[in-house]
């Protein structure tokens, strides 16, 4: 089993002048220490507009610069929202291929829909339309990325003529890809779609061994018709963490900050009423902090022994990778990274030996299956390049342009251009 770091960029009330500075600065240490120590991927969100949940909306320049800080660990997009409102297909593509060219090939392309009232009603996306939209764009963008050119495209959406998309991503022909799933329906969905599940839900073992079998059944079943042009089968889910060899130290590190992930995510999506700008939810969850109820993420704060132990029940359950929330509430920096050190030091390198094993295996065993899927998918035609229409330049097409800026072509194919005399430097240049 693998394991992951999972940010939101929490900053509860009472802000100060450099609250965010200080959040994303210890999260890029954070994810420096997790790739010391052997950590195997960092997540971090796309969100807009969830005052102290997530000031994260710009994941893309974050995993940028933890590229540059970092050397092995997974870069991942936990999730890249796909409804065109939010980010055009070609956008998407465009970020996930160059941040794949500047990790070196870490790339991990989390997709997903958006929840939030906050979210869908900033961007225009309506509720019911929002899996219909995910679907279209992250098809899309996919073909995009593995093909030269892309044929164009005319949906329910979006419009795109045909265009090569540059640049193209170094682990080919894209990389892999995920979608976030809360329930068992949507594990099920990335099952189909030959995804990995990103399943953010806290649930005990027991449930995660069902989760997971289903998953695998229908990977190795005829229901999976990959949406990508590659199959990448894993399960992943989240838990709270904070180690210590005190078991009470480490509750009082971590247990209110894990709190405050489950009822801040709980306000944004299902139960609050917000004034942007205006409401403090810090305060509200003060009220309410000690009667909330624990859940099964809470196992994996305390001892390393209780953590270990934690773990191994969902590595037994078949879970590929757990990503674990510390950077939550008012976690301390100095105490997120001492959890993950005893972490590292008493745990990781066994699961990571049995990893190997298990990993090995796991790819033998489901590459007939994963081979199957591949073949029926339904692929978009390449486009014969005779059939590749000619986009003239505005310069060519003689409109748009002022007189003083437009070229005199000495043939449709090249040679000796006219360049206006207020630059004589570009004087005798060619086309």
């Amino acid at each position: 089993m693998k394991f992951g770091m999972f940010y939101e960029f929490q900053c509860p009330q009472p802000w100060e002048e450099d609250s965010e500075l200080r959040v994303i600065q210890e999260a890029l240490q954070q994810v420096e220490l997790g790739d010391r120590l052997g950590m195997d991927y960092v997540w971090e969100v796309e969100h807009h507009f969830l005052e102290e949940y997530s000031h994260s909306s710009a994941p893309e320049v974050f995993l940028a610069a933890a590229s540059q800080r970092t050397k092995d660990i997974r870069l991942g997009h936990g999730i890249t929202l796909m409804p065109p409102k939010y980010n055009h297909p070609a956008r998407v593509a465009e970020r996930i291929a160059t941040l794949d060219l500047v990790s070196n090939g870490r790339v991990e392309w989390g997709t997903g829909e958006s929840a939030t009232a906050l979210e869908l009603e900033a961007f225009g996306v309506a509720i019911d339309e929002k899996g219909a939209m995910w679907r279209e764009a992250t098809e899309q963008a996919a073909n995009m990325l593995a093909m030269r050119p892309y044929p164009g495209f005319k949906g329910q959406f979006f419009d795109m003529p045909c265009r090569n998309l540059v640049p193209k991503s170094l682990q080919k022909p894209h990389p892999p890809m995920w979608v976030a799933c809360s329930r068992r329906e949507t594990i099920h969905r990335a099952a189909r779609a030959g995804m990995g599940a990103l399943t953010f839900a806290f649930i005990e073992p027991e449930l995660a061994a069902k989760w997971v079998q289903e998953y695998y059944d229908i990977i190795k079943s005829s229901e999976c018709v990959p949406i990508g042009h590659r199959v990448n089968a894993n399960v992943a889910l989240v838990s709270g963490m904070s180690c210590h060899p005190n078991e009470e130290e480490a509750i009082h590190r971590g247990l209110d900050g894990f709190r405050f992930f489950g009822y801040s995510l709980g306000y944004v999506g299902i139960f609050g009423d917000h004034k942007p700008g205006v409401t403090n939810m810090w305060d509200r969850f003060q009220e309410v902090k000690d009667r909330l109820p624990d859940n099964a993420g809470r196992g994996g704060i305390g001892t390393p022994d209780q953590l270990r132990a934690h773990l191994k029940g969902y590595e037994d359950a078949g879970v590929d990778q757990v990503i674990f929330v510390q950077q939550s509430g008012r976690n301390k920096h100095e105490h997120i990274c001492e959890s993950l050190e005893w972490f590292a030091r008493t745990s990781l390198p066994e699961f990571k030996e049995r990893d190997a094993i298990r990993d090995a295996k796991k790819q033998a065993d489901l590459a007939p299956f994963i081979e199957q899927a591949l073949a029926r998918k339904p692929r978009m035609a390449p486009i014969d390049p005779a059939d590749v229409p000619l986009v003239e330049s505005f310069g060519r097409r003689g409109g748009g342009l002022s007189q003083q800026m437009q070229t005199t072509f000495a043939s449709d194919r090249g040679g000796a251009i006219s360049i206006p005399a207020m630059d004589p430097r570009l004087a005798n240049a060619r086309t």
